[in-house]
């Protein structure tokens, strides 16, 4: 049954029922997969068509926005906050929020971390505490793996052998670098999952209030099914490639310049002092103008304040440091920054200051 409704002035949309075949003289028709579809940039026209489907009793089409332009639709069948079963393996700076926001979403989220306490210290609605892998992962349709490298999420899903649902769907979202996101791609084929390379743009408060950007790569077949989850813990989605490991690649460049920032204006706040010039000086300058942004307000007062409560520590820069490094090397790039980049936080690490915040660079 082909149903068109006329609103919106004269433009016409039509949707033929069972094919979601969306036909718009705002848009050149256009006929996409089930799980894909452009609705015209006129949200009066889809807020009528919501009414319409109210009014026949079908059930009104949701809209999940990802990348600009790309916009993917659910429905009551794809809303799967009260049936999906979330294993969430890690439950530090950023697995804890990410289990806590996907438990307030609605989803039924089981977690395992090894430090117990950790996990323990999340508990609650929604929010079931495991004691192994092996029993986070049974019957759970979508596994989160956070945990800090490469390594450590290998040995973790490798104990979940033998026990995870038939076709269950893997979302990495731990910064484990470009080789390490291939192999854990051949990890999750030998396993039967279906596999999804999404590392995460945010530190702490970005996770806590749900405001991570995910860097996602994988099959296009599932993206429907991933999507609600993604949007449960970030603002954004940058859907990155069909092919699983560009989203870790990406993030490399992404942290080396996030480091670069940091250590530039640890060094131009160590620089004034050593000429003898107050440092704030250095705040109140590039405030308000072409150089500042929010980040640099951030790190510059922390700096200023002595104030290193970690949001993202040393420990793990001088990883995701030396995963640049390397990655820089196979590929033939100088990077002579990152270089003295990892130099300098390898220095605060040798220098005890492994637990603070990156923004220790200032320290050296």
């Amino acid at each position: 049954m082909e149903l068109t409704w006329i609103f919106h002035g004269s433009k016409a949309m039509r949707w033929t029922c069972g094919q979601r075949l969306w036909k718009s003289h705002l848009n050149s028709d256009l006929q996409m997969p089930d799980w894909l579809g452009r609705p015209p940039a006129a949200p009066v026209a889809i807020a009528g068509l919501q009414r319409f489907e109210r009014a026949l009793g079908l059930t009104p089409i949701r809209w999940y926005r990802t990348t600009p332009g790309i916009i993917i639709p659910t429905s009551k069948e794809n809303d799967m906050s009260n049936q999906t079963v979330i294993a969430v393996l890690g439950t530090g700076f950023i697995g804890a929020p990410v289990a806590r926001n996907l438990s307030a979403k609605g989803f039924k989220v089981k977690v395992w971390n090894r430090t117990p306490a950790k996990a323990q210290a999340i508990a609650g609605q929604n929010l079931q505490v495991c004691t192994s892998v092996a029993e986070a992962v049974s019957q759970a349709s979508h596994i989160v793996t956070v945990l800090k490298d490469g390594d450590g999420v290998a040995s973790v899903m490798a104990a979940g052998s033998g026990h995870f649902a038939p076709d269950a769907i893997w979302l990495q979202l731990s910064t484990v670098g470009m080789v390490a996101a291939e192999q854990l791609a051949g990890l999750a084929a030998r396993q039967q999952l279906v596999y999804y390379d999404a590392p995460v743009q945010g530190t702490r408060q970005p996770a806590e209030l749900a405001q991570l950007v995910i860097l996602a790569s994988g099959p296009l077949a599932q993206r429907a099914a991933v999507q609600p989850l993604f949007d449960a813990i970030g603002k954004r989605t940058l859907w990155v490639s069909e092919h699983a490991g560009q989203s870790s690649r990406l993030k490399l460049a992404l942290n080396h310049w996030a480091f670069a920032l940091t250590h530039g204006l640890a060094e131009s706040l160590a620089l004034a002092k050593g000429l003898g010039v107050d440092p704030a000086h250095v705040m109140d300058v590039v405030s308000g103008g072409p150089m500042d942004c929010a980040y640099f307000q951030l790190k510059g007062a922390a700096m200023l304040s002595n104030n290193y409560m970690p949001s993202f520590s040393v420990d793990n820069a001088v990883k995701d440091s030396r995963l640049i490094a390397e990655a820089a090397r196979q590929t033939g790039i100088k990077a002579d920054v990152a270089i003295a980049g990892l130099q300098r936080f390898e220095r605060a690490l040798a220098q005890g200051h492994g637990d603070k915040d990156m923004a220790a660079s200032h320290l050296t």
